[in-house]
C-alpha cells in the first residue's frame, strides 16, 4: 500500500478538475478496483449493455457540452461499444472510455479478459488511444485524454489501464495535471476572410449547407445561431441541412430552410444545381450514403468549405476548404457580406399525409409540433422518417434535435436517457423506430431507475421500413428478414419499470402523448403506424 497519493486519488483529482464525476459504465473484474477507489461524490449511472452505456453517455454529452467519463469492460465491453461508438465518431462527441485492462505482468501470456494490443482496439474510431507504458503515466495519460477528447475538433478517446495500476504511488508533479488547460484560438485571417466574402458577393445564387459544428457552437453561444440566421437573409441563401444530421443547425421554419440534402452524390448535385456558390459549415463535403454514381457537381459550381476539423478539410474530393473557428467565422461574414435586401416569404411546414388504413408517421411528427414546449429536446432514429424530422418539425432554437451521426442503431434510447441525466429541465422525446429500439432497450431499466423525464415513442411499421426502401431502389424486393412482428414493446416497457401504451390511431396517440408530457418520469407509447 503507497502511503502518499495513489495513481487512483490523483486521477480522480483529474477527473474532479474537469468536472467528471458522473460516471456511466456496466462493470467488470478488470475495473473493481478502480471503481471501488473512486470518492461518493463520483456517480455511477449504471447501463445494461455497454452499446447502451455509451449511448446514454453521447447524450448527457450532447446535453452538458462537457466531455464524459464511460468505464467498460476490457476488450469485450469496449467490443460491445463499437456500434455507438460510430456515432459518436461522427457527432464529435466528447467521450473519455476507460477500460480495464488485466494484471499487467500478466497482459503478454494473453491471460483472460488481457488485451495485447488495446490501443489498436477501437481505431479508427477515436482520436487518442493508449495503454500507458508504466503506471506512473496513468494520470498523465487521463489528461492528454481528457484535453485531447474537447479540444476542437471534439471525439471520443480510448484508454486502456491495468487493474494493478491504480495502487501505485503516484508521482508529486501529478499534481500539476489539474491546472491544465488546451485553448483554441483560430480566426479566419484577413486574406481568407476578404476572399470568401469576395465569392459569396459575387455570387448570382448561394447555397448555405451546415452540419453539427454549427448548432453546437450555437448552444455554447446563442449569438451564432442569431448570425447564421443573418449570414442567410443578408446572402439570400438557401439553407440546407448536411446529409445524416447530427443536429438542428437552423430554424427550420425559417424563411430561407430548404430542408435536408439526400445523401447520395446524384441527389447532392441536383438539389444544389441551381446554385452557382456552395458554402458548407461544419460539415464534410459530403457523407454520402446512397450509392448514386454521377458527376459531385454541375459545371462551374464553387464550393467552399468551414470546418473545424482538420480531417474533413483534408479527404474532401473537391472545393476550397478552411480549417477555422466555426462560430467565429460565420459571426465574421454575417458582418461582412453584403445585404441584398431581399427577405423570402414565411416558410409553411407541410401538412401529414393519412392514410385510409391507419396512422402514419407523420401524423405523429403533426402531433408534436401541436404539443411543443420550450422544454422539449428531440432525439429522433427512425430511419424511415428521418428526411420528414427536419422538413416537418419545428426546431426554432439550438440543441432542440439530435440524430445518430453515423447511422450505428441503437442510438435513440440510451441518448434519450443521458440527455435527460446532464439536463433534467429538459422535456426529452424520443422517436425510435421498432427495428432501431430492439438494440437499445435496455436503456429503459437506466430510465425507470433514474425516474427521467423522458419520452419514448415507438414508431411501429413492423419491420425495418428503411432498408425495405432501399432494396426497393436497389432492385432487390425479395430481401429476407425485413419483417418484423410480435414484439410486445408494452409488455417490454412495464418489465423494466417503465408505463406504457399502445395506440394506433391519431386520436389515440394523441391522448397518450399529451399525458406522457405530464408525467413527471420515463413513459412509453407504441405508436403503431401504416406506410405512408
Amino acid at each position: 500500500m503507497s502511503e502518499g497519493p495513489t495513481v487512483l486519488d490523483t486521477s480522480a483529482e483529474v477527473f474532479r478538475a474537469h468536472g467528471m464525476t458522473t460516471i456511466f459504465g456496466n462493470p467488470g473484474s478488470n475495473e473493481l478496483p478502480f471503481l471501488a477507489g473512486l470518492g461518493k461524490d463520483f456517480d455511477f449511472v449504471l447501463g445494461l449493455h455497454e452499446q447502451a452505456v455509451v449511448g446514454m453517455a453521447e447524450g448527457y454529452a450532447r446535453a452538458t457540452g462537457k466531455p464524459v467519463l464511460v468505464n467498460l469492460h476490457a476488450a469485450s465491453g469496449t467490443g460491445n461499444a463499437m456500434g455507438a461508438l460510430t456515432n459518436a465518431r461522427y457527432a464529435n462527441i466528447p467521450l473519455v472510455i476507460l477500460a480495464g485492462q488485466q494484471v499487467r505482468r500478466t497482459v503478454g501470456q494473453e491471460t483472460m479478459l488481457a488485451n495485447v494490443n488495446a490501443g489498436m482496439l477501437t481505431y479508427p474510431l477515436t482520436k487518442y488511444a493508449h495503454e500507458p507504458l508504466a503506471a506512473a503515466d496513468v494520470p498523465r495519460t487521463l489528461s492528454q485524454a481528457i484535453l485531447e477528447a474537447s479540444t476542437q475538433p471534439a471525439g471520443p478517446v480510448y484508454v486502456s489501464v491495468p487493474l494493478d495500476d491504480w495502487n501505485e504511488p503516484a508521482l508529486p508533479a501529478d499534481r500539476l495535471l489539474t491546472q491544465r488547460s488546451v485553448r483554441t484560438a483560430g480566426v479566419l485571417s484577413e486574406e481568407i476572410a476578404a476572399e470568401l466574402v469576395s465569392a459569396v458577393d459575387g455570387a448570382r445564387s448561394v447555397a448555405l449547407v451546415l452540419g453539427p459544428q454549427v448548432d453546437a457552437a450555437a448552444v455554447s453561444d446563442s449569438s451564432v445561431w442569431d448570425a447564421v440566421i443573418e449570414l442567410a437573409e443578408h446572402t439570400d441563401a438557401s439553407v440546407y441541412v448536411a446529409p445524416s444530421p447530427a443536429r438542428g443547425p437552423f430554424p427550420t421554419t425559417h424563411a430561407n430552410f430548404a430542408g435536408v440534402i439526400v445523401p447520395g452524390i446524384d441527389s447532392v448535385r441536383r438539389r444544389l444545381s441551381e446554385h452557382d456558390l456552395v458554402l458548407v459549415v461544419g460539415a464534410p463535403v459530403f457523407r454520402y450514403h446512397r450509392w448514386e454514381p454521377a458527376e459531385y457537381l454541375e459545371e462551374g459550381t464553387q464550393v467552399w468549405q468551414l470546418t473545424q476539423d482538420p480531417s474533413e478539410a483534408t479527404r474532401a474530393p473537391f472545393g476550397t476548404a478552411v480549417v477555422a473557428d466555426v462560430a467565429r467565422a460565420i459571426t465574421t461574414l454575417a458582418k461582412r457580406v453584403t445585404d441584398r435586401g431581399v427577405r423570402r416569404p414565411e416558410r409553411e411546414l407541410p401538412q401529414a399525409k393519412t392514410s385510409a388504413e391507419g396512422m402514419t408517421g407523420t401524423e405523429i411528427l403533426e402531433v408534436l409540433n401541436e404539443h411543443v414546449t420550450e422544454q422539449v429536446v428531440y432525439i429522433n432514429e427512425t430511419t424511415t422518417l428521418d428526411l420528414d424530422y427536419l422538413e416537418r418539425i419545428c426546431i426554432d432554437k439550438p440543441g432542440r434535435y439530435h440524430f445518430p451521426a453515423s447511422g450505428g442503431l441503437g442510438f435513440g434510447l440510451p441518448a434519450a436517457v443521458g440527455f435527460s441525466l446532464g439536463d433534467p429541465g429538459a422535456t426529452v422525446v424520443a422517436t425510435v423506430g421498432d427495428g432501431s429500439a430492439n438494440y437499445g432497450i435496455t436503456a429503459l431499466y437506466t430510465a425507470a431507475q433514474r425516474q427521467t423525464r423522458t419520452v419514448f415513442v415507438i414508431v411501429n411499421n413492423s419491420g425495418y421500413g428503411a432498408l425495405a426502401g432501399f432494396a426497393k431502389r436497389m432492385g432487390v424486393p425479395d430481401v429476407p428478414g425485413l419483417t418484423l412482428g410480435g414484439i410486445d414493446f408494452v409488455a417490454l416497457a412495464r418489465g423494466y419499470g417503465v408505463p406504457a401504451s399502445a395506440t394506433t390511431t391519431r386520436q389515440e396517440f394523441e391522448e397518450a402523448y399529451r399525458q406522457a408530457l405530464a408525467s413527471e418520469g420515463p413513459v412509453l407509447i407504441d405508436a403503431r403506424i401504416v406506410n405512408d
